[in-house]
């Protein structure tokens, strides 16, 4: 991965944080992971989740946990611009306020259906041999509704670190959610910069295990999935989700700053369609 070559990074539609996000120091990276990572992976696949694993955006799922499967005007009305976490704050604080429970929340979320052929790319990623692949999910959802949906799915397993909001539940039944971190990004919403979770991530593992990746990949569908494929390089791999956000800012890229996009962009409808890359690529 080279340098960035954007100074900034694109908004998501609906941008969680601060509308000026606060040049604040980083905070220490928290994630969930599973064991010990070996030092002999070939190859290093990111994915989002929301739209990307799953076929639903799981912050809108929620909702039809509360009564009558949504959310009162008044609540709705508090949204600002720019501070999405904060709003979804509130709402999962509504939800524990009208009796739904962990269980609900959890049922609701484990309904989710995965996008088409996701379970197949899963499949085939599960099948490689050890040393091919290290997985890692990169996700503005948080925790508990990632893991919720990935232990029904038996997926839990395939990463090896999952970054996201932090989201437990209180003594009180609520399930309180938190920024991930604070970084310098001018134009990531304030709780969550992809691109530091990437580059912090690439850098420290490069530097466990004594030597770089053969090649990256990065899996999503949404806007703030484009500024962590900037900083991929030309032997890395961009699967934006075909007619998405994602694929759609990449595409205006490449015909206003032709060579500033520097990954293979290689667009989905079906995750198959990843499968098959990925395949002619591990072969090489």
């Amino acid at each position: 991965m080279g340098e960035s070559i954007f100074n900034c990074c694109y908004v998501p539609p609906h941008p969680p944080g601060e509308e000026e996000p606060r040049r604040s120091r980083r905070t220490d990276i928290m994630a969930s992971h599973s064991g010990h990572i070996s030092s002999d992976k070939r190859f290093l696949i990111f994915f989002d989740f929301d739209e990307t694993i799953v076929d639903e955006t799981s912050d809108d799922m929620v909702v039809q946990a509360a009564p009558g499967q949504h959310l009162p005007g008044w609540l709705k009305d508090t949204y600002q611009p720019g501070r999405y976490n904060e709003y979804m704050q509130r709402v999962l604080a509504y939800l524990a306020e009208q009796g739904v429970t962990e269980s609900d929340i959890r049922s609701t979320m484990e309904k989710m259906p995965s996008t088409p052929g996701m379970l197949t790319l899963f499949q085939f990623l599960r099948n490689r041999p050890p040393q091919d692949f290290e997985v890692v999910l990169v996700s503005d959802a948080n925790t508990y509704f990632i893991e919720s949906w990935l232990r029904r799915a038996g997926a839990r397993q395939l990463f090896h670190r999952i970054f996201s909001n932090p989201a437990t539940f209180n003594k009180d039944g609520r399930l309180v959610m938190k920024p991930f971190h604070s970084h310098d990004c001018p134009r990531c919403p304030d709780n969550m910069c992809k691109q530091v979770i990437v580059r912090d991530y690439v850098a420290r593992r490069t530097q466990e295990r004594g030597r770089p990746y053969q090649r990256i990949f990065y899996v999503g569908d949404g806007a703030n999935d484009v500024c962590p494929a900037v900083a991929l390089g030309p032997r890395d791999v961009a699967f934006p989700r075909r007619d998405f956000p994602m694929h759609r800012l990449i595409t205006e890229t490449h015909e206003g700053m032709p060579g500033e996009f520097k990954a293979v962009t290689a667009p989905w409808v079906s995750a198959e369609e990843v499968v098959q890359r990925l395949r002619k690529l591990v072969a090489e």
